[in-house]
């Protein structure tokens, strides 16, 4: 199953123990392909697993991939674009949301394409109590690897146009309900 162009769709994500750890309450489906959905929201509430909640302060366009264990945020700022990766399985969509596994790993890109990796202390905490495997803990590894390269040969959504591009195409449509 997938999602529909131009429809609003809930993203949640989970963590491996299959806790509840985030929910975006809306986002529009701007692009469906055979391997990824692009979706894009702008003040958008996110409830956390406790229940508090805010909202979204940039406008973003994301790529959720079919077989990548990561997914791509796009921030657009006033006079920047900035992105925000994380190491996560593969989206999943049923009726309900598209769905995803969070594990911890992020990659914060600033506008001049340098980067950070985050919250790995979060990652080996989770990686122990959660028992990951072997082998996922490998394929992690590998995809953040590709990821980075992704980023360093500006591939796929690291390119500033391209985020342009599909959020002007995002204000379009909402301007047309």
């Amino acid at each position: 199953m997938i999602p529909l162009l131009n429809s609003e769709i809930q993203i949640q994500s989970y963590k491996h123990d299959e806790s509840l750890h985030r929910i975006w309450e809306k986002a529009t489906v701007i692009e469906v392909k055979d391997d990824y959905v692009i979706v894009a929201n702008r003040r958008t509430k996110v409830i956390e697993s406790n229940g508090r909640f805010w909202h979204t302060r940039e406008p973003s366009v994301t790529w959720f991939y079919k077989e990548k264990w990561f997914n791509i945020i796009g921030i657009v700022k006033k006079d920047e674009i900035h992105f925000y990766c994380n190491i996560a399985s593969p989206y999943f969509y049923d009726d309900e949301a598209l769905k995803y596994i969070d594990y911890d790993l992020d990659i914060k890109v600033i506008d001049d394409f340098s980067y950070k990796v985050l919250d790995r202390n979060e990652y080996n905490k989770h990686k122990t109590k959660m028992k990951y495997s072997q082998k996922l803990s490998r394929i992690l590894e590998r995809e953040l690897n590709d990821l980075k390269e992704m980023i360093d040969n500006r591939i796929g959504p690291f390119n500033h146009n391209i985020i342009k591009k599909y959020y002007k195409k995002y204000m379009e449509e909402i301007q047309d309900e």
